[in-house]
């Protein structure tokens, strides 16, 4: 088992998996539980059909139930906002964030296939098949308006995958680290298969999780193309505390490709910007919520304006 810095690190590469014993996982699992019990204790309104509720609620789609919460007051001239989670977090992981901006605006989370309090999938699944869940919540949480999708890691790979087909739903996106289009052949081409020690450690677990072995059953491929979704406002916002630095051997490669990356989403809208979160590891809403919140609260403002 490789320290808890180099966990760290290998939980960013693997998009935030849960139960694999990395320590990158254990902080977000210290996100208070206090603050979705705020969530699920503020209900106001009746949570069925499509109609506004505060809280959480179970929606049936097509493969299961899917756990989904929202909270905050709707406006007219206002996009949803919807927060999408790493693999291997739930929803509660987004609860603080989604907190703060329910203040000003409506926001909405939901747990994918496998995580947090939704069904398992039922086989494997694509990003495409991603995607088709997203719409199924979209449907639900937003059916007569715009959104704004704002993803961490593999949640904001799935966003920056599914803003180009539906550019009359998406008006903004954030992307906080967010996988790299390139991740697979980025590890594979850094770590070589002859490797050991850590390096091999990071290489086999990332090959695994991304062929499927993961709580969602979701494979990952590599696509360097990074289609446009217009001039959508877009805000990439990029770890700055450089931690994959300290696998050995790899680290510092693994740290530009994964800039690399970063880079590589700003392709996704003529509207992009990229940005730095100095204090903050892969999980920029928990480490510096701060940069988050004022990062959504911009791409939000511009899709309403």
């Amino acid at each position: 088992m490789l320290p808890t810095v180099r966990h760290a690190a290998v939980t960013a590469l693997c998009c935030s998996v849960a139960g694999t014993g990395l320590a990158g996982c254990s902080v977000v699992s210290q996100v208070q539980d206090e603050v979705q019990t705020d969530l699920e204790s503020a209900a106001e309104e009746v949570a069925t059909n499509g109609e506004l509720f505060t809280g959480t609620k179970t929606l049936d789609v097509d493969g299961g139930s899917l756990n989904l919460s929202c909270s905050g007051t709707p406006a007219d001239d206002r996009p949803v906002i919807v927060l999408m989670a790493g693999m291997g977090d739930g929803l509660d992981t987004m609860a603080d964030l989604q907190r703060t901006l329910s203040e000003t605006d409506r926001v909405c989370s939901y747990d994918r296939f496998g995580e947090g309090e939704s069904d398992a999938p039922q086989g494997p699944q694509s990003i495409a098949d991603a995607g088709e869940t997203l719409t199924a919540v979209l449907d639900d949480i937003a059916p007569d308006g715009p959104v704004v999708l704002a993803g961490h890691s593999l949640g904001g790979l799935i966003a920056a995958r599914y803003a180009p087909d539906h550019q009359d739903r998406v008006a903004g996106l954030v992307l906080m680290d967010a996988t790299s289009p390139t991740m697979l052949d980025d590890i594979t081409g850094v770590i070589p298969e002859s490797a050991t020690g850590a390096g091999a450690e990071v290489r086999a677990q990332n090959l695994a999780l991304f062929q499927g072995e993961n709580p969602e059953q979701i494979t990952i491929d590599s696509d360097a193309e990074v289609r446009s979704a217009g001039d959508i406002p877009t805000e990439v916002i990029q770890h700055g505390v450089q931690y994959l630095g300290e696998i050995p051997e790899y680290g510092d490669e693994l740290e530009r490709v994964w800039t690399e990356g970063q880079e590589k989403w700003l392709e996704v809208s003529g509207g992009s910007r990229l940005s730095t979160a100095d204090e903050a590891g892969h999980y920029i809403h928990t480490d510096q919520p701060e940069v988050a919140v004022e990062a959504i609260q911009r791409v939000t403002d511009q899709a309403a304006g």
